[in-house]
């Protein structure tokens, strides 16, 4: 045991008096593991305990799990029998066990079946030794008396030593024809001399073997059983031993079945990706991803949506993406990792509080400062280590692959997180540093925002482990940074158009310079590179100073000296070295360049607008037929992540680090925007900055943030502002349309209002204005998490550029806010709230033309 309970000295009878003479009785608290190679010689053991235990009046259960023949007969009368589905995998196994331990209460006895079965259900032996490592401390607890089997031959010797440790009794049974010993290897504080020799039976009574030469004698004819009895591997090593085996031998009809076995333990269970795998992972491929594995289990969602992607391109485009797709180098840390993990840091009792009702949002902080505080076992710290030897020096990136994650309609986007290494420093310092970052990624599935995701989406009682996908980080050294030449997302559905010749279907891409962050996230200060796939050079600007102001200024790097993800200003970044790639990406502002040298800086000045890319190379061919070829494959919509690599005449090859289905809001039908709205019962309207498709919504609600008040309030003010909105939207389920300036869900209020996702995941439409009062400017960040959580939830966004000739906007046209009291804060003042009763504002949005309108139907125009 890894701690000193209390055990009580109550003893209890094992209905066979000589067995009790032998182990000096049970004792309550007990759990006893019967190692056998016969299932039989553990039943002509647990009969008599069975019905010692009735006679004392104690309630007995049969945990009844195996596909063997039952241990107790279904019709004892003493004894109650609980079906459990092993299948459904180990948490909800686990999960089940520990809920009916916890409801049977103390006292109750316990009869398990083989925990050897088990094997057979989740494939990987250490689950089986991490399952015992959590039940057992519960039962003793609980001052219960639990029997188990298992079959030593067929589990390693870490899994052996694992139970031993947790068990409070261990006894081998050895059977050499009808001779019958029981050997004692473990009975926790007690002992005799003769305890724990080997002990034959005769007529009921147990014999310990005081003479050593019979004692060798026993050893030497067991030891020649064994030589002859072929050892068993688990489940998973087995499976993956006869997957090469079938490859070698060219088995056809072998390879298409084991294929779809390693598939059910390996890739997934949702019956869409098993259907694109089967497509598109062969068994050599799942073998080649068992070999980059630490652990074993699956390896979750993001790890298997770029491996399936990365198939598609080669398997449909071989000679376009043979060339031009570059090679990954990915590992993977599997879900039994992460339970082993749990399992090893005593953490489980906190996943089943917090798994409860009550306990799903409360305990998940004290669960998440567990895991950050948490250790790894020795097995999994060593394979750390090779992989940090693999590396070498390169930086890497630890990023989320939970189970649902990347799944259709469930993309989780966001929500759990990754994080970059340098990797530099001594080889303690990296491994200190890569354990870090797998705790903080563990961490993060107990984050408030991803509880909220799941439990908005009914995911909430679903298992959802976290496997890890390690990447080498692509890019370049350049002097103390390390950065790809640049970095996008790519969706095949444009649902954002801003312009009435663009074709939806053609498909878009968010590009940066440096490390994808950018692209993926909602830049504070900054702006990503947005292009429609079709019309690439025609950008939502008026100008070209508008079109310089609002692109990239600031890049993404790692850092090597300060070992850190970092934020550089482009021009600092090109101060200190010379080799980024600027005329592939970058034109000459000449008129800023002119500008700079009158004032003795030196030049030129680059503007990152990414025309040279569009116009000289073949960038926006490739990725067009890289989004057309996978949403073909995966017969949806998709969301890619990759980085690009030039050559040196700047021709991008690909780097594709995710693939995903992409949530879709879907059409509504035709939509008209009716003609002849009168400018008396508009609230705006717009011509292009929408999402959301055709959108046909009458709302109830609206709340609007003053920019006028919120632009003279503190940061705490401001803070509080975002907290008030989030109570706002959940007082009610009235159809609700959210109207602010600038970005929502910023991280710095000065660009808008720093509200959460969850906080307005339940609104129907958002809206962004573009405000006189600071720098609140929308952020037109399509193809980013942001976005990713609107269609997820099925929320219209329009973006409201008022000064612009295609943007009407009328705030005062809203009837009079609810009331707020005399003496209410600025906080209170800035939000304001309208319930508009009989008359409902109206929000129709047609894509073919462009044109969004929020108006009042009914209201007659009294100009």
């Amino acid at each position: 045991m890894n701690h000193e309970p209390h055990q009580s000295d109550e003893r209890v009878s094992t209905g066979l008096a000589g067995l009790d003479e032998v182990l000096d009785h049970l004792r309550i608290g007990d759990n006893v593991v019967w190692r056998v190679s016969d299932l039989d010689d553990y039943r002509r053991f647990v009969l008599p305990f069975v019905n010692a235990a009735a006679r004392s009046g104690r309630r007995i259960i049969y945990l009844r799990f195996g596909e063997h023949a039952p241990v107790i007969d279904a019709q004892h009368p003493s004894v109650q029998t609980i079906r459990i589905d092993a299948l459904g995998g180990f948490e909800s196994f686990t999960s089940r066990v520990w809920h009916l331990i916890e409801q049977h209460g103390p006292g109750a006895f316990y009869v398990c079946d083989s925990l050897s079965e088990l094997l057979n259900a989740w494939a990987t032996d250490a689950m089986v030794g991490n399952f015992f490592r959590v039940v057992c401390p519960l039962l003793f607890e609980l001052d219960t008396v639990a029997w188990f089997a298992l079959h030593p031959e067929r589990h390693s010797r870490m899994t052996l030593d694992r139970i031993r440790e947790t068990t409070q009794v261990l006894i081998d049974v050895h059977r050499h024809q009808q001779d019958v010993q029981i050997h004692p290897i473990k009975a926790w504080r007690r002992q005799s001399p003769t305890m724990f020799l080997p002990h034959r039976e005769q007529d009921g009574h147990f014999q310990p073997i005081t003479d050593s030469t019979d004692a060798t004698r026993l050893q030497a004819s067991l030891e020649q059983e064994l030589l002859h009895r072929q050892p068993l591997l688990d489940y998973w090593d087995r499976l993956f031993q006869d997957a090469s085996r079938a490859i070698a031998t060219g088995d056809r009809a072998a390879t298409e079945r084991l294929q779809e076995q390693v598939l059910q333990v390996l890739i997934s269970r949702d019956p869409q990706i098993l259907a694109l795998a089967r497509r598109y992972l062969s068994l050599a491929d799942l073998l080649s991803i068992r070999s980059r594995l630490v652990g074993s289990g699956y390896i979750g969602g993001k790890a298997t949506g770029m491996l399936i992607a990365r198939n598609i391109l080669i398997a449909e485009q071989p000679e376009l993406w043979q060339e031009h797709l570059e090679p990954h180098d990915s590992s993977y840390l599997g879900t039994d990792a992460y339970y082993a993990f749990l399992v090893h840091n005593g953490l489980w009792p906190a996943i089943m509080r917090q798994r409860s009702a009550s306990g799903y949002l409360s305990e998940a902080p004290a669960l998440r400062e567990g895991i950050l505080a948490g250790s790894f076992p020795a097995e999994i710290r060593c394979e750390l280590e090779r992989l940090l030897d693999h590396y070498g020096q390169y930086p890497i990136l630890v990023r989320s692959s939970s189970l649902q994650e990347d799944g259709f309609g469930n993309a989780f986007a966001g929500k759990y997180d990754s994080v970059f290494l340098v990797n530099q420093g001594s080889p303690e310092q990296r491994l200190a540093a890569f354990e870090d970052a797998i705790r903080q990624v563990y961490a993060s599935s107990m984050s408030e925002d991803a509880l909220v995701y799941r439990q908005q989406r009914d995911l909430d009682q679903r298992e959802e482990p976290m496997a890890l996908l390690i990447q080498r980080v692509n890019g370049r050294f350049h002097n103390r940074y390390y950065l790809p030449d640049a970095a996008g997302v790519g969706v095949s559905r444009n649902t954002f158009t801003w312009d009435s010749h663009m074709d939806p279907k053609a498909g878009m891409v968010r590009l940066v310079m440096g490390l994808g962050t950018r692209a993926v996230d909602r830049i504070e200060g900054d702006h990503a590179c947005v292009m429609a796939l079709d019309h690439p050079g025609r950008q939502p600007f008026r100008n070209q100073d508008e079109s310089y102001r609002f692109s990239q200024h600031l890049v993404d790097v790692l850092d090597l000296a300060d070992g850190s993800l970092a934020t550089r200003p482009l021009s600092q970044l090109l101060e200190s070295t010379s080799d980024l790639p600027m005329t592939q990406l970058a034109e000459v502002d000449r008129s800023a360049s002119e500008r700079a040298r009158q004032i003795g800086l030196a030049g030129p000045v680059w503007r990152l607008t990414f025309q040279p890319l569009v116009h000289k190379t073949a960038f926006i061919d490739r990725l067009a037929s890289l989004l057309h070829t996978l949403e073909q494959g995966y017969e949806h919509p998709v969301d890619v992540e990759f980085t690009l690599h030039l050559d040196r005449h700047g021709e991008p090859a690909f780097n594709l680090v995710q693939c995903r289905p992409l949530a879709t809001i879907g059409d509504t039908g035709p939509v008209t925007v009716p003609e002849g709205l009168q400018t008396r019962q508009l609230l705006f309207r717009t011509e292009g900055h929408f999402m959301g498709g055709n959108i046909n919504l009458s709302i109830a609600r609206v709340i609007r943030v003053d920019a006028s008040v919120y632009a003279d309030l503190s940061t705490s003010e401001r803070h509080e502002v975002a907290r008030l909105i989030g109570l706002q939207v959940r007082t009610e389920n009235a159809r609700t349309l959210l109207i602010g300036p600038g970005r929502w869900g910023t991280s710095s209020p000065d660009l808008g209002v720093p509200v959460r996702f969850s906080d307005i995941a339940g609104v129907s439409a958002l809206v962004e204005v573009s405000e006189k009062s600071g720098e609140m400017v929308p952020d037109l960040s399509y193809g980013s998490h942001f976005f990713q959580d609107l269609v997820e939830t099925g929320t219209a966004y329009a973006a409201l550029f008022p000064d612009s000739s295609h943007c009407q906007y009328y705030p005062d046209h809203l009837p009079e806010p609810d009331p707020v009291d005399s003496d209410a804060s600025a906080v209170e003042q800035a939000v304001r709230v309208y319930h508009l009763g009989n008359q409902p504002l109206q929000l129709s949005a047609d894509v073919a033309s462009q044109q969004l309108a929020c108006y009042f139907p009914a209201r007659r125009a009294t100009e």
